[in-house]
């Protein structure tokens, strides 16, 4: 069934993504929307995705051991082949009326909208009872990478972001080389991608012409929470990453993968200040590069610990260790201890002692972890989803929460141009109260969470 896509206000469904659902859902009987269903180790969850035309159809694909029974999408042309392979999936453009009316039929949301959309349907879907994967990153803002991890603890769903390699043995390994002493405490890590470059444009300014919308597309859902602006192709599909109002950057694409081993070997937390060196800002779109450096206190046994972010074709100094000829790849991290060096591929990859000649030296380290037995990271949620744990699922918002918010610090440090001072539990930023309108962005009506 196709919901309409509305210009004005919002029709009495449409309330449900407004300020109003969040009082709604708190009073209203579980078992009236849906709830959490309890399942039987063989029985199937029932999954509905939002944002099915590119990441969240393959994301399915990985999901389809279990039941897909319902499917949004604000393109159906660009989700056509999902909707082809999933023919018995009922379909809507409005997440919030499949959500209202799908209620009773769904166990489980993968969400993998622009970032923008993330929260208002992630926030939704949870106060609902239903288990959620959102795609990374998490959430759009600090605040609502906050809020997300508040209402996944308060309902108790099973949560996941989309951060794939946190479910490999290379993230796994990493630790155990980082905790076995291997190369001694940590004091720096490097991480870096070849994000945006080709991939989207940045670094550029608002288009002043106005192409027709594609009849196909309902911009004003595509619009969310976002403010009101008129359609063009700079946008969508894909190249939103790079415009503030809907994405980012590269920190939202890669910084999630990449830098996913410091923050999870080295228990980062929240850091305490960030600056940043970019090419120029503009009034709409993130740089064209970036190095974002971040300071962490010393926590525990760990030393105070200061990681570089680096993107749009910058890397750190070649490390001499390196082999002769080797170059770093496009992606990856780099960490620096008071023993030695350790380098990992993107997306969490395996690692490297440096010189590589230590790999074959260095006993490899006993297992502190347990593994994930398929390495799939959309199978280990639904296998939580399943067992109704939401720890077993190791990306759940508990972790994915406070690591989102880390990372969109130095978001703050890019627009503001200035050097950040951090209380992460004051939620703002010192030195710099106009990070305020960044931290809290305004929703359009019926979009608020």
């Amino acid at each position: 069934m196709e919901s309409k896509d509305r210009k004005g206000g919002v029709s009495r469904r449409g309330f449900l993504g407004g300020a109003a659902a969040a009082t709604a859902f708190l009073i209203v009987p579980r078992h009236v929307l849906g709830g959490t269903r309890q399942l039987a180790a063989n029985e199937k969850l029932n999954i509905a995705g939002i944002g099915v035309g590119g990441q969240g159809g393959g994301d399915l694909k990985e999901m389809e051991t279990d039941n897909i029974v319902a499917l949004c999408d604000v393109d159906w042309e660009r989700a056509g082949g999902t909707f082809k392979r999933y023919p018995d999936a009922k379909r809507y453009k409005d997440f919030r009326e499949m959500l209202e009316k799908e209620a009773k039929n769904i166990d489980a949301v993968l969400i993998a909208t622009p970032d923008h959309c993330h929260a208002p349907a992630a926030v939704m879907a949870m106060k609902m009872g239903k288990h959620v994967y959102v795609e990374k990153p998490m959430a759009h803002t600090i605040r609502e990478a906050r809020l997300m991890a508040q209402v996944a603890q308060e309902t108790g769903i099973v949560s996941q972001m989309g951060n794939n390699g946190h479910a490999g043995e290379g993230l796994r390994l990493t630790y155990e080389y980082i905790h076995d002493g291997a190369i001694g405490p940590v004091r720096e890590a490097h991480v870096w991608s070849d994000r945006p470059l080709n991939w989207w444009p940045q670094g550029i300014e608002r288009p002043t012409d106005t192409p027709p919308c594609p009849d196909t597309l309902a911009w004003n859902l595509w619009l969310g929470p976002a403010p009101e602006r008129p359609y063009h192709p700079a946008y969508a599909p894909f190249k939103w990453r790079g415009w503030y109002d809907f994405g980012t950057g590269a920190l939202g694409d890669m910084a999630v993968h990449n830098a996913d081993p410091a923050f999870f070997c080295l228990d980062l937390g929240a850091p305490v200040a960030c600056e940043a060196e970019t090419a120029s800002v503009t009034k709409e779109t993130y740089p064209l590069w970036q190095i974002i450096t971040y300071h962490f206190a010393a926590k525990g046994d760990r030393p105070a610990v200061a990681m570089k972010w680096y993107d749009g074709g910058k890397k750190p100094e070649r490390p001499a260790e390196l082999g002769e000829g080797k170059q770093l790849d496009d992606n990856g991290i780099l960490f620096i201890g008071d023993k030695g060096k350790m380098l990992c591929g993107g997306w969490s990859g395996a690692p490297t002692l440096l010189p590589e000649s230590r790999m074959k030296e260095y006993p490899k380290p006993a297992e502190k972890l347990p593994r994930c037995p398929d390495g799939n990271h959309r199978q280990e949620w639904i296998r939580a989803c399943k067992a109704g744990d939401p720890k077993a699922a190791l990306a759940g918002f508990a972790y994915s929460g406070p690591f989102t918010e880390a990372l969109l610090v130095g978001n703050l440090a890019v627009r503001l141009r200035r050097r950040i001072v951090w209380d992460s539990a004051g939620m703002k930023a010192t030195n710099a109260p106009e990070a305020d309108a960044l931290i809290n962005k305004t929703y359009r009506e019926g979009w608020k969470i």
